[in-house]
């Protein structure tokens, strides 16, 4: 299988073309689904065989590049961009190669795997939808899962590039499926709206990445990866240092961090498969991945590890307050993903890659399980989302509830669940980690009690409590069909087990080893640990980040019992509910200057250069007006002519 490679990304787009062709007119309706999870299906058992071939790799051959002491297997394809010569003299181009190591492995599986699982899903989900848009949304599915194979297998940057421009796009069509709904009525921000808002956003962090990677070009005269990373010694830390920081750039953009975050919250407007898929379980974790693919770059600039962890720190922070005080349902899990991304860069800032990667598959299992958990609640409630109105579905709602609840715990890092293994692991780094600190420690551990308190408040007022339902959503009341709870079970099994294999060092010792630090060490750099220098030992401040999440959980079930408690409108409040008055901020700074300077433009454009062009057209039309009097086509007004200027030259010559 390792030489299949190119078949991974493939599939899907296969599946692409044949629903968006076929699927609205020709297919029977019946077959779009199957044939799209099929697609993926196929994706998943190449790269299962892909993976396991990374045991006895094969010698390197035409096409095929080898390298055994890294586990990591090149396939070149062909030539794509000849640039030709460099500074040295040398040829330069860029191969369109495919890269399978450990770490593209993980997210092989967890994009493939998980992925499945949310196609499948998404068969009952969006049955009630008409044929073409049933056709268009597994056309649009599968062309997001074809860019996103194409991200992780990216063997240099405008190949990893040309996937994360892929999904944005995807991200961008799929959000705005439902493009003449409206879906915030407090905001009056239509899909369309949100698409646009997540695509302009995404592009301004993409101007970062495209910059990085001409730096990176221009300096080593390469953009294969692995060349980048074997050249980092060469740069100097100011030129690591600056190409670190633009990639990063789209890091923020990408994967919703602090300043660039603002789209991910409004992307909920989409079905609800979307917000599992591409903002909880692959899309938003692009950033992450490219923060540990180029780990070595990022190792080489201090100042950079420095911005990367304060950026994820702050965000997770910032995120986790603002999920206290949303009603929409996926908003609050909106909010909770930006939250658990901060932690993914956090890690990397604190040169825990390893953890970060961790995080990021424990993560896609139970904020997808969360999320899809959320779309069968919307779905048995005629499409209510507001947790307000909800309630009393835990006997109602029986195998959605009990999947719901594990997600819950996972992610408020209640054990043996997956959230606590990588989140206690990403809490350690911070606190002994190179780079870590005190204050980027407590930043973690109050996200994490903040992040079991807004957990537990979704639970409690969507499950517990006395129901608050509509008339509508009462009538409609339903478990989910079976194709939908399947889903559930299985991100429900993996949310509980998956954690075991990178159980930590101080808790498992020689008995049960880190299976995923053991299988990513060939490729990812080890965590420096400051041991001893740590102001704790890794047991008490793994008591310290349980003790806050049990806080969490036990205020937000004392709170909320019985139901929604009336919330003084204090400012604090107010701040929150408005989330900061971060949207009107940007509103003001730049979005309203732009407009103000393309109305300005505008009327330039319109009144002075068009003026111009029109004055000129107006001279010469007066000209040939004027022209044209003396034009009369009689011979006695031609002599007559002819005669006076006779008599103005000799007047002139003879005076």
């Amino acid at each position: 299988m390792i030489r299949a490679l190119w078949l991974i990304p493939l599939f899907p787009f296969a599946g692409f073309a044949v629903n968006g062709l076929l699927g609205p007119r020709v297919l029977p309706r019946k077959l779009v689904g199957p044939l799209a999870c099929a697609a993926v299906a196929l994706s998943f058992v190449v790269a299962l065989g892909a993976v396991a071939g990374l045991g006895h790799l094969p010698e390197s051959s035409a096409g095929l590049t080898v390298d055994h002491e890294a586990q990591r297997v090149t396939q070149t394809l062909f030539t794509w961009m000849p640039l030709g010569p460099g500074k040295d003299g040398r040829s330069v181009s860029v191969d369109w190669s495919y890269v399978l190591d450990p770490l593209s492995a993980v997210m092989l599986l967890v994009v493939t795997g998980v992925g499945l699982l949310i196609h499948l899903y998404s068969i009952g989900y969006m049955e009630h939808e008409d044929r073409s848009g049933y056709a268009r949304f597994f056309a649009y599915l599968n062309l997001f899962m074809g860019m996103m194979l194409v991200l992780v297998l990216g063997g240099s940057l405008p190949v990893l590039f040309v996937g994360w421009e892929g999904v944005g796009l995807c991200s961008y069509l799929l959000i705005g499926f439902w493009y003449d709904r409206m879906f915030d009525e407090k905001s009056g921000m239509s899909v369309a709206d949100a698409g646009r808002k997540a695509f302009l956003v995404n592009r301004i962090g993409d101007v970062g990445f495209i910059l990085g990677t001409l730096l990176l070009l221009s300096a080593l005269g390469t953009a294969q990866i692995q060349d980048i990373l074997k050249g980092v010694p060469q740069l100097g830390a100011g030129m690591a240092t600056a190409a670190a920081l633009l990639l990063f750039v789209g890091v923020c953009g990408k994967s919703a961090q602090i300043p660039l975050y603002v789209w991910l919250p409004d992307a909920m407007a989409g079905p609800t498969p979307v917000s599992a898929l591409i903002h909880a379980a692959t899309m938003v974790t692009a950033g992450v991945y490219v923060l540990a693919r180029m780990a070595g770059l990022y190792v080489a600039s201090p100042t950079a590890m420095t911005v990367v962890a304060v950026t994820g720190g702050l965000t997770a922070l910032v995120a986790a307050t603002l999920g206290t005080a949303q009603t929409d349902i996926k908003k609050v899990l909106a909010y909770s993903t930006v939250s658990q991304l901060g932690y993914m860069v956090l890690a990397a800032g604190v040169g825990a890659f390893t953890a970060g990667v961790f995080h990021l598959m424990t993560h896609a299992f139970f904020k997808a399980l969360l999320f899809l958990g959320a779309g069968s609640v919307i779905h048995a409630l005629s499409g209510e989302q507001d947790i307000m109105k909800m309630g009393g579905l835990r006997t109602r709602l029986p195998w959605t509830h009990a999947t719901f609840l594990i997600g819950t715990l996972a992610i408020a890092g209640v054990p043996p669940l997956a959230g606590f293994f990588s989140k206690d692991e990403i809490l350690w780094s911070a606190l002994s980690g190179r780079g870590g600190s005190l204050l980027l420690w407590l930043a973690g551990v109050v996200t994490a009690g903040l992040t079991a308190f807004y957990m537990t408040r979704l639970y409690m007022l969507t499950f517990a409590g006395p129901p608050r339902l509509t008339h509508e959503a009462e009538h409609h009341l339903h478990e989910s069909p079976p194709v939908m709870l399947l889903p559930l079970i299985l991100l429900a099994v993996g949310s509980v087990a998956v954690g075991f294999v990178g159980v930590p060092h101080f808790l498992g010792g020689a008995a049960v080893p880190n299976l995923f630090e053991h299988w990513l060490e060939p490729v990812m750099p080890a965590a420096v640990h400051a041991g001893a220098g740590a102001p704790l030992s890794e047991w008490a401040a793994m008591f310290v980040a349980l003790l806050a999440s049990g806080a969490g959980i036990a205020a937000g079930f004392a709170m909320y019992r019985g139901g929604p408690r009336p919330e003084r409108a204090t400012p604090a409040v107010r701040w929150v509910r408005a989330k900061y008055y971060i949207d009107e901020l940007y509103d003001r700074a730049i979005v309203s200057p732009y407009r103000a300077l393309c109305r300005f433009a505008s009327a330039w454009d319109a009144r002075i250069v068009d003026g111009a062009v029109n004055a000129v057209a107006f001279v010469t039309d007066l000209a040939g007006e004027m022209l044209r009097l003396a034009q009369t086509g009689y011979v006695r007004n031609y002599a007559l002519g002819f005669f006076a200027g006779t008599i103005l030259i000799l007047y002139y010559v003879l005076r």
